[in-house]
């Protein structure tokens, strides 16, 4: 749609790398601002933000190159080239790392991990939604062709060069359909800070509200370069959405019980 967002000539300001900073920023401030309202220094939120955002373009990227083993195994050349720096790479590796780095960090700065990590996740859904217009922008990520009235006709040449997207044909939005699930998700977790019976609930209701958006969106995408198992019948995406539910359902057993297990032995009043 709107690849570039501003054109100084040899340095154009592309419309997704804006957003995907402004995501940051947006997501970083939530979350600060959702910290102090639990007496958590907002310093610290920042400073493990800072891991965060590198952790997750690290395993964007490394997922990335995992999905594309034969390319580049085959092209090891291609692996530092313009057009792979260009690319976004895939969520669930950046998430996975960044999950992973926060929780490490948080543990080590002497934070609550998971209410640290419930007080990211409206943040991070609202991250998302905001990237997901970048890629609308820059036309990654797009869907398949579609005869419904509301497929969207991609037009730039510029685009096409560098994510692939067709040109002149209605393909499904399915970045704006992502767009708006994490848009919703992100006011049911923010809905749910306030509400939840345990720390770690509302981040393992980001786990499972997301997965279910991302399988089910999966099944309108037609850009080919994101990876597949089991011969194609899944996406990569697919596949880790789908051991998540698992994951969130071990989560929600063992965290579910902290709360009576630390307070086992006080009067009922501090409870």
């Amino acid at each position: 749609m709107f690849p570039i967002l501003l054109d100084f000539g040899h340095f154009p300001l592309h419309t997704y790398g804006f957003l995907l900073a402004l995501a940051f920023l947006s997501a970083l401030w939530f979350t600060a601002r959702a910290a102090g309202r639990e007496g958590i220094d907002k310093a610290a939120v920042y400073d493990l933000g800072v891991y965060i955002a590198v952790s997750a373009l690290l395993g964007a990227k490394l997922l990335f190159l995992v999905t594309e083993f034969r390319y580049y195994a085959a092209h090891p050349g291609e692996i530092l080239s313009l057009a792979t720096l260009r690319s976004g790479g895939v969520y669930y590796g950046g998430f996975i790392l960044a999950a992973i780095a926060g929780i490490w960090m948080s543990w080590r700065k002497g934070l609550p991990v998971w209410k640290v990590a419930d007080l990211c996740a409206p943040g991070i859904a609202l991250g998302q939604a905001m990237g997901r217009l970048g890629c609308f922008s820059a036309g990654c990520c797009y869907g398949e062709p579609t005869s419904q009235p509301w497929g969207v006709v991609f037009s730039d040449p510029y685009s096409h060069q560098v994510v692939g997207v067709p040109l002149g044909v209605p393909l499904h939005p399915a970045q704006l359909y992502q767009a708006a699930a994490n848009l919703a998700l992100f006011g049911l977790l923010w809905f749910g800070l306030s509400r939840k019976r345990f720390d770690g609930q509302v981040f393992i209701l980001y786990l499972v509200g997301y997965a279910a958006s991302r399988f089910l969106i999966e099944f309108f995408r037609g850009d080919a370069g994101r990876g597949f198992v089991f011969g194609g019948v899944l996406s990569t995406s697919q596949f880790i959405g789908l051991l998540l539910f698992p994951t969130a359902a071990l989560l929600f057993l063992l965290l579910r019980q902290r709360p009576r297990a630390a307070s086992d032995g006080q009067p009922a009043s501090s409870r």
